[in-house]
């Protein structure tokens, strides 16, 4: 799984650098297991082509943890770093902005999936499941490196005084 590689990489780069990096870490790791296991869909039957997909309960236990790490993003993470900065004298600039706004668009396709399938019951048929999954793997994958990033630009910004 690229995703996972991906993340131990960033794990061992950042890991230790920050409590609230570490949790944002931890937070992305749980995540990117769940998604795994649900993404790991396996033929209902050996002879058949006909593929088992997860039950509404992991389904909506797996869209319920997308909403949460968008939310804990946006509304936890990046307000920690922002009050860190101000408190150093820091002030964001236009590449920590643009990469920030990297992040933000990936953030509606995500909440779309949620709510196309939160609510999801045994009797539903998902006909789309799987190609929906496939792009949500893609959109994470994508704000999991913009993060990257973002992380990236920030701890670049802290070692630099400000007005230095």
């Amino acid at each position: 799984m690229v995703m996972l590689n991906k993340f131990k990489q960033v794990q061992e780069q950042w890991g230790g650098s920050s409590e609230v990096i570490d949790h944002w870490l931890e937070t992305r790791q749980a995540l990117i297991v769940e998604y795994c296991k649900l993404g790991s869909l396996q033929p209902a039957h050996a002879q058949s082509n006909v593929v088992e997909l997860p039950s509404p309960k992991e389904i909506s236990s797996f869209c319920n943890h997308v909403v949460d790490y968008i939310s804990e993003g946006h509304f936890r993470i990046y307000d920690m770093v922002m009050e860190k900065w101000q408190a150093t004298g820091f002030k964001t600039n236009e590449e920590i902005d643009a990469t920030y706004g990297k992040i933000v668009l990936t953030t509606e396709p995500l909440l779309e999936f949620n709510d196309k399938y939160v609510k999801v019951t045994a009797d539903d048929e998902l006909p789309s499941f799987e190609q929906d999954m496939s792009v949500v793997g893609e959109l994470l994958e994508l704000r999991f490196e913009v993060e990257d990033k973002l992380i990236q630009l920030i701890a670049d910004s802290l070692a630099i005084p400000p007005g230095a």
